[in-house]
């Protein structure tokens, strides 16, 4: 049971290390998880959860904005853009920001194609980042029911 802890423990490192030199998550994601402890386990993966929600969400309402040939309203997309870059970097999202970032100047300057291109690259990096964050949370319940701790990882 030990080695198969130990086992675990050294997945979730690696993985977890692996998602920052890929620059799925920054230093922020690291603060979040500083604020989970014994009286609040799953804190994390409930603020993630609430994150992806408001990412479909607002992906969906500027795709929809964005299906008004000729008729965009850029300052709904541009709004959107905003409030999902403020959520991409309260969690730590890097790659959605830095592509929110792009998406907001494409906005900025009603560039249609930008924004359209833009939007498709932000679902599929919040969609990537939605299952490698499962695949770590799912590690660290089989950490848990494995009997062990869930290791602190040194960024």
């Amino acid at each position: 049971m030990d080695t198969l802890i130990a086992q675990l423990q050294r997945q979730f490192r690696d993985y977890t290390i692996s998602l920052y030199q890929q620059g799925f998550l920054d230093d922020q994601f690291t603060e979040l998880k500083k604020l989970q402890d014994e009286c609040s386990p799953d804190f994390v993966a409930e603020v993630v959860t609430l994150f992806f929600e408001d990412c479909e969400k607002l992906i969906s309402n500027m795709a929809r904005a964005l299906d008004q040939t000729g008729n965009v309203d850029f300052k709904l997309v541009g709004s959107s853009v905003h409030q999902l870059k403020g959520s991409s970097s309260s969690v730590g999202a890097k790659k959605v920001k830095g592509l929110c970032v792009t998406l907001k100047e494409c906005c900025d300057s009603h560039n249609f194609e930008g924004c359209v291109r833009c939007l498709q690259q932000v679902d599929i990096e919040y969609k990537t980042l939605r299952a490698k964050l499962q695949d770590l949370f799912n590690l660290e319940q089989q950490i848990v029911q494995a009997g062990g701790r869930i290791p602190q990882v040194d960024i």
